[in-house]
């Protein structure tokens, strides 16, 4: 293309900035205290949400895609979702450049708000299975969000559709699992297990449940990462200090990483 086909006036046309929104983007950027490296801890947590909301896009259509027995796109998706997590997982190096000598001179702007509240965060643990009762109440102040999360809460996970399928593959799953209360979090049973342990072992017989094991391994997989990649640059930054938000910061982030999502998955590997 030569230099005189390039487009240049745009009085009636949409630009690149117009599509992306680019001034209330670049706008959001509001530093209180006015520290050079806020506006480090400000970028990196807005561009983390921005992909937050693309791995609850993904896992919500690869949820869809599973209940119409649509596997080859939901194998996409949830590979997508993993390579969304390696990204977001980088984010936390960028976010360790900064010291706590940085961090400490802005800290106190933060008030009481903290990555903790990331409702967004909160939607792919409910959508992962991991669902607690009282870290609801956070977000009562807002009855849009607290209604969008209370509907996550009650209903199947991931993870509750990957045992369904396993049912209608014809494996016996207990009934008391196909219909539980899926509210409360997902407790490991041996049927299930079972299950996922004969489409290990005949893996070509099962290879399309075999390709969503694997799937969901290497979701919990790099979410695991970026926990530890989190707790890490959190310990490395303000080492065993309350999160803002009134958490236990680093004992909060350390106690979650033995949290399992899709258990039997990971204890038939000891076994096979």
């Amino acid at each position: 293309m030569s230099d005189q086909q390039i487009y240049t006036d745009f009085k009636n046309d949409m630009t690149y900035a117009d599509y992306l929104s680019l001034d209330q983007l670049l706008a959001a950027q509001n530093r209180l205290s006015g520290h050079h490296d806020e506006m480090l801890f400000i970028v990196i947590h807005q561009v983390s949400e921005l992909w937050m909301k693309l791995i609850i896009h993904e896992i919500q259509a690869a949820c869809e895609s599973l209940l119409s027995n649509q596997f080859e796109p939901a194998f996409k998706q949830l590979a997508r979702v993993s390579k969304i997590q390696e990204q977001i997982i980088k984010a936390w190096d960028v976010l360790a450049t900064m010291t706590p000598s940085e961090y400490i001179e802005f800290r106190d702007s933060l008030g009481k708000a903290s990555g903790f509240q990331s409702y967004q965060y909160r939607l792919i643990e409910f959508s992962l299975g991991y669902k607690i009762p009282h870290i609801l109440k956070i977000y009562e102040q807002d009855q849009d969000i607290y209604q969008v999360l209370e509907k996550a809460y009650q209903e199947k996970g991931l993870y509750d559709i990957a045992i369904d399928k396993l049912s209608e593959a014809g494996f016996h799953i207990p009934e008391d699992i196909l219909q539980r209360d899926f509210s409360m979090p997902y407790k490991k049973n041996a049927d299930v297990k079972a299950a996922w342990s004969e489409v290990y072992k005949d893996s070509a017989t099962h290879w399309t449940l075999y390709q969503l094991a694997e799937k969901l391994v290497d979701l919990e997989d790099w979410h695991q990462q970026w926990r530890f990649r989190h707790m890490k640059t959190v310990e490395r930054i303000i080492g065993f200090k309350k999160g803002t938000g009134g958490s236990a910061g680093v004992n909060y982030l350390k106690s979650v990483l033995d949290t399992y999502f899709f258990p039997e998955l990971w204890d038939l590997r000891t076994e096979l």
